[in-house]
């Protein structure tokens, strides 16, 4: 089987199944052997790594995997793709492929059997419309990870390694800077795809810290902060957090803040009360979930 990752072997594999893309399942397949093979090795995929492919497609990066990790897990949704992938990976013993939504697939149980319980590494070329919840599963699942490399939507990699004072700076960059260290690796433009996306993209490596760069009290109660401070952009962090209730300790038991608390420990930590949420830096925002504990 030849590699697919040009526009003429993509089209020849889509004709050859009359394969239609799906909208809802944002598929856009990339076409450039450079920027494929970049991205493995920007992923640092080495033989003896366990690789999970969020959304392979028709295989054209899995392809590249196979021949550099020892194993693989392909995680495809869309079941029209699953006879395609038959064909293109038939080659290759050590990919294992998956028709199922990746939000409901447990990673830690694949990590398991697959890679001993060891981290394993995430490649993708994320659908634009779900990348966040992919993203923040991923996260918040705690799963044995190493790294996780995906083409995303170049404003969501923005997003993600922006700081603080900026448009783009929001609840998405504090998780990601609060479980990994992000990197743009480079920017692909959307003639590198098939369909052509109506956007720019690029490429974001996370590597995933041991240890939290800052430490808080309750992990939960500080992102239930983050989220209502930015969900209200144009609003003072006081007024943003005296108007939400918040999930403790994973449970629906909801406390909701007075304007003066929160004052109180904006006070204590020497910044305005009339101070926004996009202001403030992941650090202070754990010092300010810590004040609100108590």
């Amino acid at each position: 089987m030849a590699y697919l990752g040009t526009p003429s072997a993509t089209a020849e594999i889509i004709k050859k199944y009359n394969f239609t893309f799906q909208k809802r399942y944002g598929q856009n397949f990339l076409v450039d052997t450079n920027i494929l093979e970049k991205i493995i090795r920007c992923a640092d995929i080495k033989k003896d790594d366990c690789v999970i492919e969020i959304g392979p497609g028709i295989g054209t990066m899995t392809q590249y995997l196979a021949e550099n990790a020892r194993e693989v897990t392909a995680v495809e949704i869309d079941k029209n793709l699953i006879p395609i992938l038959k064909e293109t990976l038939l080659e290759y013993d050590n990919v294992s492929v998956l028709n199922e939504d990746i939000l409901k697939v447990d990673i830690g149980r694949i990590s398991e059997e697959k890679n001993g319980g060891k981290p394993v590494k995430i490649v993708a070329n994320l659908p634009y419309y779900i990348t966040t919840p992919i993203i923040m599963g991923l996260f918040e699942s705690h799963v044995p990870l190493s790294s996780i490399t995906v083409m995303v939507q170049k404003e969501v990699a923005d997003r993600m390694q922006t700081g603080p004072g900026t448009k783009d700076y929001g609840a998405l960059s504090l998780a990601v800077q609060y479980y990994a260290r992000p990197e743009i690796i480079m920017n692909v433009p959307p003639s590198c795809f098939m369909p052509k996306p109506g956007v720019g993209s690029s490429v974001i490596r996370l590597t995933l810290f041991s240890e939290p760069p800052v430490k808080t009290e309750d992990e939960i109660k500080m992102f239930s902060i983050i989220k209502a401070a930015f969900n209200q952009r144009r609003k003072t962090l006081a007024n943003s957090l005296a108007n939400s209730s918040f999930i403790l300790d994973g449970e629906r038991k909801s406390v909701k803040f007075t304007r003066q608390q929160v004052c109180e420990a904006l006070g204590q930590m020497e910044l305005s009360h009339t101070i926004r949420g996009e202001a403030l830096t992941l650090k202070q925002f754990a010092a300010l979930s810590d004040l609100l504990s108590k």
